[in-house]
């Protein structure tokens, strides 16, 4: 009995806070849960960033669903990546189960079926609002890393990003960069090896062959206008509920490095684009990354810096980045070491390299006297898992076994016409779904080489043969720079803004503005 007396004062001790909450579950101790001691963690932390883990069933988009459903009800909005497509339900109330009230029961919550008011976004063919970028926002490191281009070719690409960024060439679009990459291979070849040195047309022509690949893999979706602003993020229902935002990934699960350069480029933008908020009694926005492991599969060395970097200052903006990923070994030490909340279901140890795997997660997690929790990490049931959280100081609350509480949302995914129902009620599918096609790079270089061309024609015709000799041809270079209409379009395409923070876009330049199935969780 005094064990579990001493455990009570402990673990209400720790989550007891003087601020607004939200109530994840119950806690346990001898694999019982104990009526109404509940674990908590305070909205003022939760842009400390975040983790939950476990095997394959064991409960984490359950974790997920509770979290996201809380933070709207406390007026924080969300973004969510579905990765595995099982997360659209949460727009629906949730439908009763004995076992449910059972739970709440045990936890000492109520429990009432609740939807969210929801937008789908879209990278690709799926159904929702279209999330573009223009290749100018995306910047030369990233654009570098989506084609997959060794350190000389990266080079190549940071030297056509500069080259529009002093030109006013508008890069919006993959066709805009193969028109400027093919110039510059062919009639510009002299003019940009004589600014930025020698200019392969072997390494122009594997460049071009990427571009062309990335097409072919659906990325022409992807980049052009509208631009989204990711401001349209933290929005706020006339309920005063958080907007919880949903981007639809099933589709593009074969092409992790499309979706994690995608992430990249949208925090850096956030962190740009947010303004500087220091402590809040609640973050403006919580981001939940599923299948977290694509964000840094073959991530280079100098990118993993920038994301570290990222994680670290993103916080001040008032954003909280969360983690879902099946074992916390596929988060890096540098990134897991920000990550303040932690929520880790049940492992599985089928190998001995598994086994390593369930000893390291253990020493992530606070000592406790309660608990072995390296064996606790296998015994954990369904919807079950070890919390710990940042106290309203920054300090590590205890370890506790919990019993995570149920979704008040539905814990299935929408039926297509759900689905349509909400898209034709989405402001922003009406404002994103548009195509714009207008004047940038490809457009003004296809009309300046013929003017040219036709200049040089005319002179050739009209000029005596040693004149025609004697005298050069204006640059293609000069011409475009003097034209008032490309120093228009380099004026409105965007606002000035340096690329990005930390060189994740490099250069400076102008960037925009012109636009699941039921489970036995129980």
């Amino acid at each position: 009995m005094a064990k579990k007396d001493d455990f009570i004062a402990e673990i209400q001790a720790g989550y007891t806070f003087s601020g607004a909450s939200i109530v994840l579950g119950g806690a346990m101790l001898d694999a019982e849960a104990i009526h109404g001691l509940q674990i908590k963690v305070p909205l003022r932390t939760l842009n400390r960033h975040g983790l939950i883990a476990g095997a394959t069933g064991t409960g984490k988009t359950k974790s997920l669903q509770v979290l996201a459903e809380q933070l709207s009800a406390n007026g924080v909005p969300s973004l969510l990546m579905d990765v595995k497509g099982d997360l659209s339900g949460i727009a629906m109330p949730g439908n009763d189960h004995p076992k449910i009230t059972e739970r709440a029961g045990k936890i000492g919550v109520s429990w009432h079926p609740t939807g969210n008011s929801i937008e789908f976004l879209t990278l690709s063919g799926e159904k929702g609002a279209r999330l573009r970028a223009t290749v100018s926002e995306f910047g030369p490191v990233l654009f570098s890393r989506i084609l997959g281009l060794n350190d000389t070719q990266g080079g190549v690409i940071a030297v056509v990003f500069k080259y529009c960024d002093d030109r006013g060439l508008p890069l919006l679009d993959l066709k805009d960069f193969k028109k400027v990459l093919q110039y510059l291979g062919n009639e510009g070849k002299a003019e940009i090896e004589a600014e930025f040195g020698q200019f392969s047309a072997a390494t122009a022509g594997t460049i071009l062959r990427k571009v062309v690949e990335l097409e072919q893999q659906g990325a022409e979706l992807f980049f052009g206008e509208l631009s989204f602003d990711v401001k349209d993020l933290a929005r706020i229902d006339e309920n005063g509920r958080g907007v919880v935002s949903i981007v639809r990934l099933t589709d593009i699960q074969d092409r992790p490095k499309l979706f994690s350069t995608f992430m990249l480029q949208m925090l850096a933008e956030i962190y740009a684009s947010f303004p500087e908020e220091g402590d809040m009694d609640q973050p403006k926005l919580c981001i939940f990354i599923d299948e977290a492991h694509l964000v840094f599969q073959e991530a280079t060395s100098a990118l993993m810096q920038q994301l570290e970097a990222i994680i670290k200052l993103i916080r001040s903006k008032g954003v909280g980045i969360y983690f879902i990923t099946q074992n916390p070994a596929d988060i890096p030490e540098s990134i897991l070491a920000q990550l303040g909340l932690k929520i880790q279901h049940s492992l599985r140890a089928f190998t001995a390299k598994d086994r390593k795997a369930i000893k390291l997660a253990a020493e992530n997690y606070p000592i406790t006297k309660y608990y072995q929790t390296e064996d606790l990490l296998t015994a954990l049931g369904i919807g079950e898992a070890i919390v710990s959280v940042l106290n309203e100081k920054g300090i590590p609350t205890p370890l506790a076994h919990t019993l995570m509480r149920a979704p008040e949302s539905r814990m299935d995914i929408l039926t297509p016409t759900e689905i349509d129902h909400i898209l034709n009620n989405s402001a922003l599918a009406r404002k994103y779904n548009q195509e714009i096609d207008r004047e940038s790079a490809y457009e003004i270089l296809t009309g300046k080489i013929a003017e040219v061309q036709e200049m040089q024609s005319e002179r050739e015709q009209n000029a005596p043969a040693s004149s025609r000799q004697e005298k050069e041809t204006p640059g293609m270079l000069e011409t475009i720079a003097k034209d008032p209409l490309a120093r228009q379009i380099g004026r409105t395409v965007a606002r000035e803004l340096t690329r990005g923070l930390l060189g994740v876009f490099g250069l400076g330049g102008s960037t925009r503005r012109t636009a699941k199935k039921k489970t036995g969780w129980f």
